[in-house]
Parts: C-alpha cells; sequence; structure tokens
C-alpha cells in the first residue's frame, strides 16, 4: 500500500489544490480518513474559528457541522469544484482527477 506522502505525490502534477474540509480537529480527522481507508488528499481540520473556512465556501449547515466536503482551488485562489459528500462516504478519486483534468 502506497504510503500517505506517496498518495499526495498524485496531485502534484496539476495546476490546482485539492483539500478536504471538514470542521473536526486534526485528531478526528485522522481517525475519520484511517477508518475510510486513508485520504490521499490533505484535509484541511476547520476547527479554530469553528467553521470560518467552510463558511466561506459555502458548506457549513445551519445548526454548525460542516459538510465533509472536497475542494478544488486553482493556483490563481479560485475555487473550481466542491463535492459535498455523506459523512461515511470516501470521495470518489476518478471523480476528483476528472475536474483536475478538465483544468489543464
Amino acid at each position: 500500500m502506497p504510503s500517505y506522502e506517496e498518495n499526495l505525490d498524485r496531485f502534484e502534477g496539476y495546476d490546482a489544490q485539492v483539500v478536504g474540509i471538514s470542521i473536526d480537529s486534526e485528531h478526528v480527522l485522522r481517525a475519520w480518513a484511517e477508518s475510510l481507508g486513508g485520504i490521499t488528499y490533505p484535509l484541511l481540520a476547520d476547527f479554530y474559528p469553528h467553521g470560518e473556512v467552510a463558511t466561506k465556501y459555502g458548506v457549513l449547515r445551519p445548526e454548525g457541522m460542516a459538510e465533509r466536503a472536497v475542494v478544488i482551488i486553482d493556483k490563481a485562489g479560485t475555487v473550481r469544484y466542491i463535492d459535498v459528500h455523506d459523512i461515511g462516504e470516501q470521495p470518489d478519486e476518478a471523480q476528483i482527477f476528472d475536474e483536475l483534468r478538465k483544468l489543464g
């Protein structure tokens, strides 16, 4: 099985950054990622100030929890794609790479 660093390298050739966003702490995110068998892109712990980034990306629920979201941001800082998925669901990596290829 490839290491976390090797999996991150798969995203290096694209002109964008892929991140997962959650209001959970870093420790909770790590446990969640491990429960899904690992996540191959950086996870943003938007824990404090609570939900600030999730609010800016439009994925903070009214009850104060963030959607589980993957965001693709191009090098100019423009959000190009957001995938919102169920908490227990691993995002479709093929879809993420399809979206990255669209950026050119």
